[in-house]
């Protein structure tokens, strides 16, 4: 069911993303004076490749799996917006429809914006033709370095490299060591391996090393991190 209003903690995530609390005042409040809070149940459909663009979304809480389907018919997961997050924008500015499949992971709470507010927001402030364009400059500085990692980075260091984006992201401080932080993402292996463009064997194997090494954790609810210098250095020391 949707709720008009967002929690204390979600405005906190969106008011927090990077991009949205780079942009002025009022263009922040018409932006959020538009928008509409839709909430999800794990796996539930937000958008599907080849859908019409009507509406422009950011992730609240939860994540939002973004997926495309392969010839054979497999789901690929290809990344997860995380709270604070902006998207679907792409398909709005150029009037195609949607590349790919977007579904709640976990609990999730999107905040909406209708195609015909957003069209009006943009005629209104100037400033979001900017703002959005840096938006898309730094998408893009992060597929060449995902390309580059992936043609240049063992996967160890690759998977170090997302279990730290996924800390800063999703971390939860642990309550019986502060040293430790869980990754508050549930992730099946299949679905990291997914992310790393890698087999579920190769990522296990590498999971059950740093788990040996003490780096990590692994537990049924998901990843703890035990050193997250030591992440770091396996990263480093493969530049």
């Amino acid at each position: 069911m949707d709720d008009p209003i967002l929690t204390i903690e979600e405005r906190t995530a969106i008011n927090a993303g990077r991009w949205f609390s780079t942009l002025s005042p009022s263009l922040r409040h018409d932006i959020l004076r538009c928008a509409y809070v839709k909430r999800h149940k794990d796996g539930d459909l937000l958008a599907a490749r080849g859908d019409p663009p009507d509406e422009w979304l950011a992730c609240a809480r939860g994540a939002v799996r973004v997926s495309s389907t392969s010839i054979s018919g497999k789901q690929v997961t290809l990344t997860y917006v995380e709270p604070g997050v902006w998207f679907g924008d792409v398909a709005i500015f150029d009037g195609d429809r949607r590349t790919h499949d977007a579904y709640a992971h976990g609990e999730t709470t999107t905040l909406c914006v209708a195609k015909a507010d957003f069209k009006k927001i943009l005629a209104t402030h100037v400033e979001l033709y900017e703002a959005l364009l840096r938006l898309h400059a730094r998408r893009i500085r992060q597929l060449y370095g995902l390309v580059e990692d992936l043609n240049t980075l063992p996967l160890r260091a690759r998977l170090a490299k997302q279990l730290l984006h996924l800390l800063r992201s999703y971390g939860v401080s642990s309550l019986s060591d502060s040293r430790e932080m869980r990754i508050g993402l549930q992730l099946a292996q299949e679905e990291l391996a997914q992310l790393l463009g890698a087999s579920r064997q190769r990522v296990n194997q590498e999971l059950k090393a740093m788990e040996r090494e003490e780096v990590i954790r692994i537990e049924p609810g998901g990843l703890v991190v035990r050193d997250r210098e030591a992440l770091m250095r396996i990263v480093e020391s493969d530049h």
